[in-house]
This record gives structure tokens, sequence and C-alpha cells, in this order.
């Protein structure tokens, strides 16, 4: 079997993890998650309980469940549910609250996450970059500096468009042992998609993370995001989202997957009122190979009552990603 690690946090990683699980006998997934989420019900639950945040493992744990019958569906439902009313409730997940409590429980997040995967019967592993609590921080071309995954995910305005210089995390934090190991041990490597800075970087700027790259022989995969973010890669196309990457990971990738269906005009007439727009593929191949194909879903994205944190309204296909990281996975080059 080989041996699959997706390094993100977020919709995109749940977008991947999902699809994957189709090939759970096939390959053996892992996912290295972001620990630096401050917004929303996760924000909320980690500024009152002092707990590492909950909601990129959630996500994660979720995609990589069973969903063989009605009973793990209706799991599934439970750990997705949003409370979109009830004082101090209103905004909260259901699972990032079932996943404090069990972290209060049982003494750690490690086991609190362990535990979860054993009622969801997950079909792989999660594992955060890093349990020490820290925060994301970013500097900007105006040198402006701004700290909170949250509030670089929602910029002031006159950081709209700019640019970020570095990215880092305050304090000092150090890989796990066991996303560490499931770097160095992989087969496939793959990064995205989702936000640049917050979800894909956010883990490759804890220590010890380069380091475990550098000593694996993996096959590196970037999924190119679909969309621009603002406060973060306005300005940037795929190419400019590939040399980001390699310029924190220490090396380019090998595989680049692109999508070339064309987005809804709606919704990219939406998108445009707030600044963003569709990423363009302009990549000339370098030392890399691009995959371009339909990679996009055609279901409609609807929000979720009591849900504050703004979500992306177009999205890749589940199913299309996986299949083409599968091909990718068994190309002889």
């Amino acid at each position: 079997m080989k041996k699959i690690v997706m390094v993100g946090g977020g919709t995109g990683t749940y977008t991947v993890l999902k699809g994957l699980k189709q090939y759970a006998s096939e390959f053996e997934i892992s996912a290295v998650v972001t620990m630096a989420d401050s917004g929303g019900s996760t924000g909320r639950l980690r500024d009152e309980f002092g707990q590492l945040p909950v909601g990129d493992v959630r996500m994660a744990l979720v995609a990589l469940a069973a969903d063989v019958d009605s009973h793990d569906e209706l799991l599934r439902q439970l750990f997705l549910y949003r409370f979109d009313r009830g004082e101090g409730l209103s905004g909260h997940n259901f699972g990032n609250l079932l996943l404090t409590a069990l972290t209060d429980i049982l003494g750690g997040s490690h086991e609190a996450i362990k535990t979860a995967g054993r009622l969801l019967q997950v079909q792989g592993k999660v594992i955060p970059v890093t349990t020490d609590n820290v925060h994301l921080v970013a500097e900007y071309s105006t040198g402006d500096v701004v700290q909170g995954e949250h509030e670089i995910d929602m910029p002031p305005a006159h950081l709209a468009s700019a640019r970020i210089r570095a990215l880092s995390v305050t304090p000092k934090a150090n890989i796990t042992e066991a996303a560490a190991a499931a770097l160095r041990d992989a087969d496939v490597i793959i990064f995205g998609p989702g936000d640049l800075y917050t979800s894909v970087l956010a883990n490759c700027i804890v220590d010890g993370f380069t380091e475990a790259l550098a000593a694996s022989s993996a096959r590196v995969v970037y999924v190119c995001n679909l969309m621009s973010r603002l406060g973060q890669t306005v300005g940037m196309q795929a190419a400019e989202h590939i040399a980001e990457l390699s310029a924190y990971i220490g090396r380019q990738p090998d595989d680049v997957l692109i999508n070339t269906s064309p987005l809804p005009a709606d919704i990219v007439a939406r998108y445009d009122k707030e600044g963003t727009y569709p990423v363009e593929h302009n990549c000339m191949g370098d030392s890399y190979r691009v995959h371009a194909k339909d990679l996009l879903a055609t279901e409609s994205i609807h929000t979720t009552a009591g849900d504050v944190v703004v979500r992306s309204l177009i999205r890749h296909d589940s199913n299309k990603l996986a299949a083409a990281i599968r091909d990718i996975t068994f190309l002889d080059y």
C-alpha cells in the first residue's frame, strides 16, 4: 500500500481526504493538520478553555469517517452540526465541543483525537503538526504585522491587496514526532488546496517540518487553489503560488494539479465585487509536471446557519481530485 500524507487544514483538506477515503484499500492515509486556527467556534473555545484548536482536526476526522450505513452518517452529521441559536451556543460546532470535552476528560489533545477517531471509525490517521500553543504572525510588504490566523484571513481594508512578506509562528513551535515520521515515511505528500498561508504554509513554518520533508523520498504534489484570497494571494497566479510554496518547503513540487473547467460566471462575479478572482494557469513547467484537468465541483455550496467564518463558494470535486492523485501516485516517471 502507498503511504499518502495530506498537509493542510480546513475545507481543502476535507475535500481531498473525503475523496481519497474511497481508495483506502490501496492507500495508507494520514493528514498532518495546522494547529494555529483562531477563528469562529474553534477560536472561542481556544480562548475560553486554553486548549489547542480543534476545527481543522475535526474536519479531517469527519472526512475520513466511515460512511457505510445510516449510523455512520448520523455520527458524521453530528460532528458537523453547527448551532444557530442559543445564548453562548450559536455558532459553535458540536464536533468542536465534543473534542474539547474529550481533551478535558482524557487530559490531552492526542488522546482526544484518537478517541474521536475510534468513534468515527476513521480510515486513516489525523496528526496535529504541533502540540505547542501557537499563533500565526504575518509580516506584509507594507511593513504591517498581523497576529492570529483569523485576523490574517479577515484582513483590514488597507491590507486586502497587500502581499505577505514573511509568515511565522509565535511562540516557537516544534513538529510532533508523529507528523515528522509520517512525512519521512510517505510515498506521496500532498499540499493544498486551501488558503496558501493560513492552511498550507501554517504547517511548514513549524520547526522540524522542512527537515522531515527533506529526509523523505516522497513524490510531492501541489493542488492549486481555484480562487485568490484577500490579504494573502491577490496578484498571484498558479506559478506564483508554486514559487511561494517552494520557498517555504525548500524544494519544488514534483507534480501540480490545476483545474481547467470554467468557473460559474455568477459566482465569479460575486468574488469580483470583493476584489478576488480565479487563479489562472500560467505555469511554464519548470522542473515540475503540470496536470491540467477538470477538477471542479458542480454542486452548489451552501453556508451553514450560525457560521461566522467566510467560506469559499467554489470548490474542488473530491472524487475528481482523488482520482487525479491516484493516477499521479502510480505514474512511472
